[in-house]
């Protein structure tokens, strides 16, 4: 691995040159994003215009094209007459589906049938294709980790953004496309999704745009057909193994390492043992940064300070002094990856510093008074590796007590219910214990898991069903000089339970626990 010393400059994208050639395409220009084999004979219908390529079926419209994807709960190819009623003319599927395709276009005699080896990358590539490739017309950036991706993406649009080059977001907060923000359901969008809303970025004159790039995504073909100009590693950690996600470590760090077979470059965390093995089998140039390791570093780092009247951080690259209103040294670590990228396309270290001393991220270690003097801390920190990097850095703060309210997704990986039971444990004098997202699985079920990482310590703590109680106790309960942190679900408006997503803002429980306390 050699390591790269050039300076690339974001070049100026004229947004007149932007634009689709046109609303529709034929089939025959379509198909060749990939490689196909006809359900039939051949392909019948080749200069057939396509209106747009979908994977679900009840976004299909007349002339669209609808690929077959098999999850882990469904098959797609089982919606495939609902997508033709729909009006798609193009089904696109695993070859193992041949015969089910087969059947379904024996009714529909107008509808055409393609067969590919993966149907994951095929749905990338042909959104891709159809979109204009809209990833070519901006410089593309991608952030992995298990913890930090969304901090560190949104530390380089601001710094970007604020430097004057117009940069779109993709990420667990939701997306940017230029002018508006928008919702998001997933870390990372499914592919059809990703490349519609870099088609909006493309159309808004977009010059660059940073994305979160997390493993499921790799693992699942999201973002293939995309080359990044630059692929950021933050960290590795053993969260999201398990029946869901990841079979083990191995594949865990293989998913993420797919990241820079894509990228023309990577900047890597060097103070993480598995750097090397995540740039092991590519040809990607680096840059390394770190604390410890690493060609660019931070020093003379303050982590127990206050910067804006919020806990922060304070450090010095070269001879430029940083100032972060964020707590805790994976600020620094974020931090040092987002000016190292920004660097890389012409911004001063001077502008980077200025871009981050008013820094803020929603449900990212968000503080907020507790009528009688404690504070409630929003934090995302849904994993063992993250809960133990926000409790550690508050405990450096000397907090009268620190009571932690957090639980746990269901149908995740359930060594996590442990993990993160044992860390609160370890590090809180008190842990509430209540639920998160728990989707199709009995919420007391998690409990137990998380209660049993808990016994393991000596460790208090309650467990309290009802999140929005677990939240007004937990407030109630604080006295002076208290921390309450509530971990988990951070920026998230909704609670998922059976499949219906509730309203639930963690921001606006506490605004409500306190107003309550008040009365």
């Amino acid at each position: 691995m050699a390591k790269s010393n050039n300076y690339a400059m974001i070049t100026y994208i004229d947004s007149k040159n932007c634009q689709k050639v046109c609303g529709l395409m034929r089939a025959v220009e379509l198909l060749q994003a990939v490689r196909y084999e006809p359900a039939g004979e051949k392909i019948r219908f080749p200069d057939r215009e396509i209106s747009g390529v979908s994977i679900d079926s009840r976004d299909c419209r007349e002339g669209s094209v609808f690929v077959c994807i098999r999850g882990s709960v469904c098959n797609g190819s089982r919606y495939a007459k609902e997508a033709v009623r729909h009006g798609a003319k193009v089904l696109v599927a695993a070859k193992e589906e041949q015969e089910l395709i087969g059947k379904i276009l024996g009714q529909f005699p107008e509808c055409e049938g393609v067969l590919v080896e993966d149907e994951r990358e095929a749905a990338a590539l042909l959104a891709a294709r159809y979109e204009g490739e809209p990833s070519r017309s901006m410089t593309m950036i991608g952030v992995t980790g298990t913890k930090g991706k969304t901090t560190t993406v949104s530390m380089i649009r601001k710094i970007l953004s604020e430097a004057g080059i117009r940069t779109g977001m993709i990420g667990t907060t939701g997306q940017f496309d230029g002018k508006e923000h928008l919702p998001s359901e997933h870390t990372t969008p499914d592919a059809v999704t990703l490349q519609r809303s870099l088609a909006r970025m493309r159309k808004n004159a977009c010059r660059a745009c940073v994305m979160e790039v997390s493993s499921q995504a790799l693992k699942l073909q999201r973002t293939k057909g995309i080359c990044f100009d630059t692929g950021v590693f933050l960290n590795l950690g053993d969260d999201h193994i398990g029946r869901f996600e990841h079979a083990d470590k191995e594949e865990y760090l293989a998913c993420k390492r797919k990241l820079f077979l894509q990228s023309r470059e990577a900047v890597v965390n060097a103070d993480d043992p598995a750097w090397k093995q995540m740039l092991a089998g590519t040809e990607c140039p680096f840059q390394t940064f770190g604390i410890r390791n690493g060609d660019f570093r931070a020093e003379q780092i303050r982590t127990e300070g206050f910067v804006q009247g919020h806990p922060g951080v304070e450090f010095d690259i070269g001879k430029v002094h940083f100032q972060i209103p964020a707590p805790g040294i994976f600020t620094v670590y974020n931090a040092l990856a987002a000016v190292r990228v920004c660097m890389r396309y012409g911004v001063t270290p001077e502008t980077a510093a200025g871009s981050l001393l008013d820094f803020q991220v929603k449900g990212r270690m968000q503080f907020f008074s507790i009528p009688g003097g404690g504070e409630a801390v929003i934090d995302y920190a849904h994993n063992a590796m993250s809960l133990e990097s926000v409790l550690t850095t508050l405990r450096a703060y000397r907090p009268a007590r620190l009571i932690t309210v957090f639980g746990c997704g269901g149908q995740r990986a359930k060594e996590r219910r442990f993990q993160m039971g044992e860390v609160s444990g370890r590090l809180s004098d008190l842990t509430v214990i209540t639920s998160d997202n728990p989707r199709w699985e009995a919420p007391e079920a998690i409990m137990d898991d998380i209660e049993t990482g808990v016994r393991k310590t000596d460790g208090k703590y309650l467990r309290i069903t009802d999140r929005k109680e677990a939240v007004k106790q937990a407030v109630e309960m604080a006295g002076p000089g208290d921390l309450v942190v509530i971990a988990g679900k951070g920026h998230e408006n909704t609670q998922e339970i059976q499949g219906v997503f509730y309203r639930m803002d963690e921001q606006e429980l506490v605004e409500e626990a306190c107003t309550q306390k008040l009365l």
